[in-house]
């Protein structure tokens, strides 16, 4: 094989992982959307703003995913956290279920994620 045929090879492969990457990342984030849009939007509404067609009943009202002050001062971890196990594992709301049994862990950090892409912001302390 010659030097201009390896090259090509290498570019070549080079782009299909490239593509690949970029599809997987694309498909992860279209997940996180939809898994949020099945388990979140009754109590956190469409637009991620805490107004969901649940919260007239609700006792305690759910979290504005959309106000990046309050979502700055959690931690991804508590996020994580709250998602798997409950509000009651982070000392929130009871109404909050847990949702380990419906998401794999890379599910709810991919759910993570698309949390802060919601709030505009970044983890907290």
């Amino acid at each position: 094989m010659t030097n201009s045929k390896i090259a090509l090879l290498l570019a070549t492969t080079t782009l299909t992982v490239a593509a690949m990457t970029l599809a997987a990342s694309a498909q992860t984030k279209e997940v996180a959307a939809d898994n949020y849009k099945t388990y979140c939007v009754q109590c956190h509404g469409l637009q991620g703003n805490g107004q969901g067609i649940n919260v007239r009943d609700m006792s305690v009202q759910p979290r504005d995913h959309t106000d990046a002050k309050a979502m700055s001062t959690r931690t991804d971890a508590d996020l994580f956290k709250v998602i798997k196990e409950g509000g009651l594992s982070i000392d929130k709301s009871v109404l909050m279920p847990p949702w380990g049994d419906a998401l794999s862990d890379d599910e709810i950090h991919d759910m993570v994620q698309y949390l802060r892409k919601l709030c505009k912001c970044t983890a907290g302390s």
